[in-house]
């Protein structure tokens, strides 16, 4: 039997993440985040809670993002939030996560589900092509649902001059020839 070795892919199928720059505009894909979906069980909104408070783990309320210690959540619905958190560290994240809400919350492994793409520098142009997001009024750390080219994604405005996107990962490329187009318009 031959020696077979296998190596990570990045979702755009690369052997390491990549980095476009146009104009004032950089579209890094990452893929050193962890990412785990959170839902509170029936009746346990006072047991998440708690557990969150001793964890240190952020439950951010509708239409935003935090940043803990060691993890960080934006909200997806009601009792509902993704945690993200550094790969590096938390490669297994549904079962660190898991130790910490036990019974009271389900916890479902999301990292290869979503690619991950920040956006850097001259953002309120091209994000105004991209999607419905008012980036210009919003908050630092909002967080939405939202469309991009037809694709669901999510969307955390982290500073003025960063954005983070989350698109299905089968989508990857579609989802970075968007952004790459839009930035083209503007530059």
């Amino acid at each position: 039997m031959a020696d077979l070795q296998l190596n990570p892919k990045t979702a755009l199928g690369q052997d390491a993440p990549g980095i476009i720059v146009i104009g004032g505009l950089t579209i890094t894909e990452r893929d050193d985040t962890a990412l785990a979906s959170l839902a509170t069980r029936q009746g346990r909104a006072v047991d998440v809670a708690r557990a969150a408070a001793v964890a240190g783990v952020p439950l951010p309320g509708p239409g935003r993002s935090e940043v803990g210690p060691k993890l960080a959540a934006f909200w997806l619905g009601p009792d509902q939030w993704m945690i993200e958190a550094p790969f590096a560290s938390h490669a297994d994240i549904r079962a660190a996560v898991l130790a910490m809400f036990g019974d009271a919350a389900s916890v479902t492994e999301q990292t290869d589900a979503w690619v991950r793409f920040d956006l850097s520098g001259d953002l309120p142009a091209v994000l105004e092509r991209l999607t419905n997001f008012d980036f210009r009024s919003a908050a630092d750390l909002a967080a939405t649902r939202t469309v991009i080219d037809h694709l669901g994604c999510y969307l955390i405005r982290r500073s003025a001059q960063l954005v983070t996107i989350y698109g299905p990962r089968s989508s990857a490329h579609s989802l970075q020839h968007a952004m790459v187009v839009a930035a083209a318009s503007v530059a």
